[in-house]
């Protein structure tokens, strides 16, 4: 697809992006009260945060993430990793297709968070770890806030996986990824917003913003 009609698809989508800003300030809101989550997923944020400021980065960590993530999506859509590298200093991995998801997919799923849930899930499911669950909501949180100040980190720096696609395109694909991600996990953790309410919140506020720029032509 040129970048072209990609920059003019990502003007379209801006009205979608207004939408999902607003379920997910629905949603905080919404969630406001489940205290024992916020309460560990903001120390476990607290945490990492301190680290990131305080020590050396963990670059190789999260560039061995990035890269997994590109092959993992490659594998996702029927491809195959024909190289893989990571270090300190960057990496990079070959595959046999690609598509803007594969491309952009390192920016918006969080690649640990989701190993945390599946660790946390499977030993639950043989150990009932039900005691632990402040546990898992505050690794929840560090891995989360692993996954937004190093993706931070390295987009001050020219990335191809954007330029490839383009800044504005790859912006808008990349808040809503996140965005979606957030608007499937609060309601899960939080549990005070069913999935379908939260989804619903995001079509109403999308629909409403495009009323609006209808009454304006």
């Amino acid at each position: 697809m040129p970048k072209w009609v990609k920059f003019i698809l990502a003007i379209l989508l801006l009205p979608l992006c207004y939408g999902a800003g607003q379920a997910l300030w629905m949603v905080l809101r919404a969630s406001g009260h489940a205290t024992n989550f916020w309460i560990a997923f903001t120390a476990g944020v607290g945490c990492w945060v301190v680290i990131y400021l305080l020590l050396p980065k963990p670059m190789l960590v999260y560039v061995f993430g990035h890269e997994l993530t590109h092959a993992l999506w490659a594998w996702l859509f029927g491809g195959k990793v024909k190289k893989f590298k990571a270090s300190s200093n960057g990496g990079h991995v070959v595959v046999t297709k690609t598509n803007f998801l594969i491309c952009l997919a390192p920016y918006f799923f969080p690649l640990y968070v989701a190993l945390v849930v599946l660790f946390f899930g499977i030993g639950h499911l043989i150990w009932n770890w039900k005691p632990y669950l402040l546990w898992f909501h505050l690794l929840l949180g560090s891995a989360y806030a692993f996954h937004l100040t190093l993706t931070w980190h390295i987009l001050k720096t020219e990335q191809s996986d954007i330029t490839s696609q383009g800044y504005l395109f790859s912006s808008v694909i990349i808040f809503l990824g996140n965005i979606s991600i957030l608007l499937v996990g609060l309601p899960l953790l939080a549990a005070k917003v069913d999935l379908i309410t939260a989804f619903g919140w995001w079509g109403k506020s999308t629909w409403e913003v495009l009323l609006r720029l209808k009454g304006m032509v």
